[in-house]
């Protein structure tokens, strides 16, 4: 406990720091809204409520945004994914945070409780936990919130089904939909960052291998494209035709889950469902088969259901649990099923989520700046927005586009 905070050990902070400070040098969009927000202050007396995996690069979104003038009350989204010296280091920085590595799920859930008691009017969410605890627990602060932001495709579907049914209360931006952050954070951030969890992780060679991809939507093409790259046979197991076809063009084999179990190496599911890899294509994998999660909660592979049938259980390396199952067979689990890429890696590089977190900041200034105009519940990202982003990224690499002449304007019917 450090003030109204809940870490680890705030004697942590001077690695948190550094750590925060090597993501600042390699985030020039951040930076670049650290100082314009520092003298706009467009968060000033706001206050926010964030929920996102508790690492260095978010450490940094939460620095930027209270640049801005916010409150911030801080937690992780996922219980292996929270450095605790990174959390440390935001609570050295003066702000509220509520979160250390290997929270058990009753802690995970007062956390939230912790965050929300603040009364926030902005929520930023990974996987929408934040909604649903106001939209349950916390009712009474609903009429308090402006509105929010969420980041991942599982978190999306959540909030779609909400509205839907009606039942979601506040004005929520999508996030992951946005052009710069699907298209480079999922598909270039998730598979670079599972590969690197899986290798730093397991100490094997990746060439020469078969590695089944579970899902074929943006975090599910990268993964499939690294793969490839370090020299492994790629198997895409599918439910939507139209993805199994790109990934049938993009020179990948396509093939149900239970005929790839008996052939795969490693297997990653990217599904953002739940049962994908099941205790029946445990008992066909090879000896030694290694499996993972890189989708948001640890459902889509069956971890309950192969300690079930195990005869034994050994840890052997950090991060990796192996169960004997029947034939003297050993089924090697990574990370206890949850995010591979965050539970045994650092997430993603630091100039994809440079732009993924650019897109959050200025949703949620977006949000502030339009609160009494928002008629619709769920927001796409503003193309500006998108745009702008896309902009600065480019600017920061050197890099130049042309622009249309009023001449090509009119052929094409765009507006002056």
């Amino acid at each position: 406990m450090q003030g109204n905070s809940e870490i680890k050990d705030i004697s942590l902070a001077p690695s948190g720091h550094r750590k925060i400070e090597w993501v600042a040098r390699n985030c020039p969009l951040l930076s670049g809204l650290m100082e314009e927000f520092s003298k706009t202050k467009p968060f000033d007396g706001v206050r926010i409520a964030l929920s996102i995996h508790l690492e260095a690069k978010t450490a940094y979104l939460v620095k930027v945004l209270k640049a801005g003038g916010a409150e911030m009350f801080v937690t992780g989204s996922n219980p292996l994914s929270t450095q605790d010296d990174v959390a440390a280091a935001l609570v050295d920085s003066g702000i509220e945070v509520h979160a250390w590595h290997g929270v058990t799920e009753a802690e995970y859930g007062q956390h939230i409780d912790k965050v929300l008691s603040c009364r926030p009017q902005i929520v930023i969410d990974d996987g929408g936990d934040l909604v649903n605890a106001l939209h349950t627990r916390f009712r009474d602060f609903l009429p308090g919130v402006i509105g929010g932001c969420e980041e991942t495709t599982t978190g999306i579907l959540r909030l779609k089904a909400m509205n839907r049914d009606g039942k979601l209360e506040f004005p929520m931006v999508l996030v992951n939909d946005a052009d710069c952050k699907h298209l480079f954070d999922n598909r270039y951030g998730t598979g670079q960052s599972v590969w690197d969890g899986i290798n730093r992780t397991t100490n094997l060679i990746v060439c020469g291998k078969i590695v089944v991809v579970a899902g074929y939507g943006w975090c599910g093409r990268g993964v499939a494209m690294r793969a490839k790259g370090l020299g492994a046979r790629v198997i895409v197991t599918e439910v939507d035709p139209v993805k199994a076809i790109e990934a049938v063009m993009d020179g990948f084999d396509v093939m149900p889950m239970h005929e790839a179990a008996p052939l795969g190496d490693f297997f990653v599911t990217v599904t953002g469902c739940s049962g994908v890899v099941t205790t029946e294509d445990f008992k066909v994998m090879k000896n030694g088969a290694i499996c993972c999660n890189a989708g948001h909660f640890d459902v889509e592979v069956d971890v309950a259901g192969l300690r079930a049938m195990a005869t034994e259980v050994r840890e052997m390396r950090n991060n990796i649990l192996s169960y004997r199952i029947a034939d003297d067979k050993w089924i090697n689990i990574l990370a206890e099923g949850r995010l591979v890429n965050l539970a045994a890696g650092d997430g993603h590089p630091a100039e994809i989520m440079d732009m993924s977190f650019a897109i959050q900041a200025l949703c949620a200034k977006y949000l502030v700046e339009h609160k009494n105009d928002l008629k619709e519940k769920l927001i796409p990202v503003p193309r500006e927005v998108d745009s702008a982003v896309a902009l600065r990224k480019l600017e920061s690499l050197g890099k130049h586009i042309d622009t249309l002449t009023q001449k090509q304007k009119e052929y094409l019917g765009i507006d002056r």
